[in-house]
């Protein structure tokens, strides 16, 4: 019996701060942003550059599509590793758009691939060791991409 009068006393005792703010998290701040978020945004922007620019010239898709795929690994990858999910984007967006000449095409592609290349290679230096190796690795495939590209 006092065993139960006990745990009617502590459970009572209890009850009263279900209700009330000391379990309530409102005022924690949020956790900053990943830092590598702005990468999955840039691939997956890359990816649609490359979609549209085979789109305007279907001579160059075959030159192109591996790439904006190349692109779309990349997104996905960082995704995971960041903790977001890509959802089903179209495969081309509909606001990128493609120079109207193959060349100016593949140039404006290049630019974009370097300046890609910069934040990789930037994010790479400042990530630590378990994620220095895929930030490389793409860092390295941007270098690559713009080779390709000549």
């Amino acid at each position: 019996m006092l065993r139960a009068g006990m745990l009617l006393a502590l459970g009572g005792a209890a009850a009263p701060l279900t209700g009330c703010d000391l379990f309530d998290r409102e005022d924690e701040p949020e956790p900053p942003p990943d830092p590598l978020r702005p990468m999955v945004d840039e691939s997956l922007g890359l990816a649609a550059a490359y979609r549209a620019s085979a789109l305007a010239h279907p001579d160059l898709a075959d030159r192109l599509n591996p790439i904006a795929d190349t692109h779309t690994a990349h997104a996905t990858e960082l995704a995971r590793i960041v903790g977001v999910t890509l959802g089903s984007a179209p495969a081309v967006d509909p606001s990128a758009t493609a120079p109207s000449a193959p060349a100016a095409a593949l140039a404006a592609l290049r630019a974009r691939e370097k300046a890609a290349q910069q934040s990789a290679t930037a994010a790479c230096a400042a990530a630590p060791a378990e994620r220095a190796a895929l930030l490389g690795s793409i860092a390295a495939a941007r270098a690559t991409h713009q080779e390709a590209l000549k």
